[in-house]
């Protein structure tokens, strides 16, 4: 059966329990007076950075159950939920927590950097915040009792961690160039905004069986990955209307699924959309057998279960009950209609010239700059190594923006930023700025532009120290002085775990941390499944080879695939299809020797060690609350 238009004519109910699937009729939603409904509308101002609202009253409560809880009135289980609800996560290093703050569809304005600087300036114990593959900003290490201050400190910008964790509508990702890039059908921002408006603190997705990730895209090239996520639309426009191509069920982890299409069109300026997500996480949220295993607990499980045609006609179904007409799903009260062009500053008058390094500004542009599709203005997307940021850069981007962008800035899912609405007579005065605070690396997306989660470095799931293996690879990447151009084309990412927050399942050549056991004793490892992709519209998930690699080991294994490939590689052909042509069992033999795991003697006591360690390696796995 082919996806179709989202219905308008009703079809009967889906009875609880059809192919096996439960649906608890007294988890249905009325939606009578509910924050959204026809009785209770909620309005917005359309102030840069203000997508989601700030509540004060999530505030008094926050210190309220903090303060309980380090009392020991409540207990830990009990005080968990609550504060994955404000984006709040337990670390593996017990008294301090991370706080996701949520920056829909990476949208960031000076105001917002200049607040993370003083947060991270203020709480941050490393003096540092890092960008995730989600587009998120983490700030690790807060004591709890402090968690609540930093929150209010940063509330004033707009800045908001409600729901960055826990089973809810995680932050909504998009694409960084959307609004700018020539080939897109419509910018989604807009409607994405009106989304996260929509479900943030909305009855339904308070406590789903697992998170739910969200993407928006404008453009066919789908730079924000829509097939792996739960959820996902891509513009369309049919009849002259507005609408979405409707993807579900995607997703990476353990589990790793492409998002089948729901629905081909469902009209956008109506709230149809909105409509159509709703039903999808109703008919999720009553899958009471889902919660049985949260490590399953993913739409995606759900399509598995009983396939994309099946949850179709579960969605036509649920689109037909009385909820849906109780609901207000008008988006003109919700939509962020911000035309950031009128937004713009003056051109400056005075604007500097290269002198004597035109070559090395060069290079710069043709690696980091992309023309916009608004004549003159250009985006610059700035390599932020491993996601982290200082509290003098945060403070230092924020005033390049205001100088040079009209404040426009997005995180994008490689961990980087991209300045929007550079003027073309800018560019040098940006790169500048920039090199001022060492953010002018060249070759974002490029070969050394490596990914990692935290890892072991705050979370609790991680197995291995992925930031440290990141750090390792690139100076090796760079020791290599890559200058062949398909080279330069591959991605590399890791996690520190097999969940995935990396994207390692979408590199080119990705790793999983795992361990190994050797006589009484444990070493860091990983396993690589090379031959993922991400780009052009299209998503591949690697192979996963036999190998089992040594932590310390993976920079030469990543050193002889990179080797292997230039030297047996057909004329034109890119590492994918390179890896598809020789075959897994290639990839392993020419690392063979690299998997065989060393006696423990002096000789070898480092391999015992992990990246940025000095004891020996013990797998120290605690249980996880969420992953990004």
């Amino acid at each position: 059966m082919e996806p179709t238009t989202a219905p308008t004519k009703p079809k009967p109910l889906a009875k609880p329990g059809d192919k096996g699937v439960e649906q608890e009729e007294g988890k249905v939603q009325k939606g009578k007076g509910k924050l959204g409904s026809l009785n209770n509308p909620e309005t917005y101002e359309n102030v840069p950075g203000h997508v989601i609202p700030i509540l004060e009253h999530e505030f008094e409560d926050f210190e309220s159950e903090a303060d309980q809880f380090l009392d020991g009135q409540t207990p830990e289980n009990e005080f968990i939920g609550f504060r994955l609800k404000q984006g709040v996560y337990g670390q593996r290093q017990p008294g301090v927590q991370m706080v996701r703050v949520k920056l829909p569809m990476g949208g960031i304005t000076p105001e917002q950097m200049d607040a993370f600087a003083d947060a991270v300036e203020t709480y941050a114990p490393l003096k540092k915040g890092h960008i995730t593959t989600r587009q998120n900003v983490q700030i690790h290490h807060v004591p709890l009792n402090q968690m609540v201050h930093m929150l209010r400190d940063m509330a004033p910008s707009g800045l908001s961690s409600r729901e960055g964790c826990g089973n809810t509508v995680r932050n909504v990702t998009g694409d960084p160039w959307a609004g700018v890039a020539d080939d897109e059908i419509f910018d989604p921002t807009t409607y994405a905004s009106a989304y996260v408006r929509y479900f943030v603190r909305h009855p339904t997705t308070q406590l789903m069986p697992r998170k739910i990730k969200t993407a928006f895209t404008g453009s066919d090239a789908d730079r924000a990955i829509t097939g792996v996520h739960d959820i996902a639309f891509i513009s369309r426009i049919k009849d002259g209307k507005k609408g979405f191509e409707v993807r579900v069920g995607g997703g990476t982890s353990i589990m790793a699924r492409i998002a089948p299409t729901l629905y081909d069109f469902v009209e956008a300026d109506n709230g149809d959309y909105l409509k159509v997500s709703e039903a999808v996480f109703r008919i999720f949220d009553r899958q009471e057998w889902l919660r049985a295993n949260r490590a399953r607990a993913r739409i995606k499980v759900l399509v598995d279960k009983v396939g994309i045609d099946e949850v179709r006609r579960m969605v036509d179904a649920e689109l037909e009950g009385d909820w849906a007409g109780e609901r207000d799903f008008t988006i003109d009260h919700l939509l962020f209609d911000l035309d950031e062009e009128a937004a713009l500053p003056e051109p400056k008058l005075l604007t500097s010239s290269p002198n004597g390094d035109s070559s090395d500004f060069e290079t710069y542009v043709e690696a980091n700059v992309q023309p916009q599709k608004q004549k003159g203005f250009n985006t610059v997307e700035v390599r932020i190594i491993r996601g982290d940021l200082t509290p003098e850069q945060f403070r230092g981007l924020g005033q390049i923006m205001r100088d040079y962008t009209g404040g426009f800035a997005r995180t994008t899912v490689q961990q980087n930023l991209v300045l929007r609405w550079v003027r073309d007579e800018a560019l040098y005065d940006v790169w500048k700025r920039l090199g001022e605070l060492g953010l002018d690396d060249i070759g974002p997306r490029r070969i050394t532009d490596v990914v990692s989660c935290p890892g072991t470095d705050s979370c609790k799931m991680g197995i291995t120290s992925s930031m440290g293996l990141n750090k390792a690879v690139q100076e090796r990447l760079e020791s290599l002085e890559i200058t062949d151009p398909l080279t330069r084309q591959i991605h590399i990412k890791m996690s520190g775990c097999p969940n995935g927050c990396s994207q390692h399942h979408i590199a080119n050549i990705g790793f999983y941390g795992a361990s190994l056991k050797v006589g009484g004793r444990t070493m860091p490892a990983y396993v690589p499944p090379p031959g993922g992709k991400y780009v052009d519209g299209e998503v591949i998930f690697g192979k996963r080879l036999k190998s089992r690699l040594p932590s310390r080991r993976v920079p030469d294994a990543v050193e002889r695939w990179i080797k292997l490939y230039e030297a047996d590689r057909n004329d034109g052909e890119v590492f994918n299809d390179f890896v598809d042509r020789v075959g897994t069992a290639t990839m392993e033999a020419e690392v063979k020797d690299l998997t065989l795991p060393a006696d423990f003697n002096l000789d070898t006591m480092q391999e015992f060690i992990d990246w940025n360690r000095s004891d020996p390696y013990q797998v120290e796995r605690g249980e996880g609350e969420c992953a990004i």
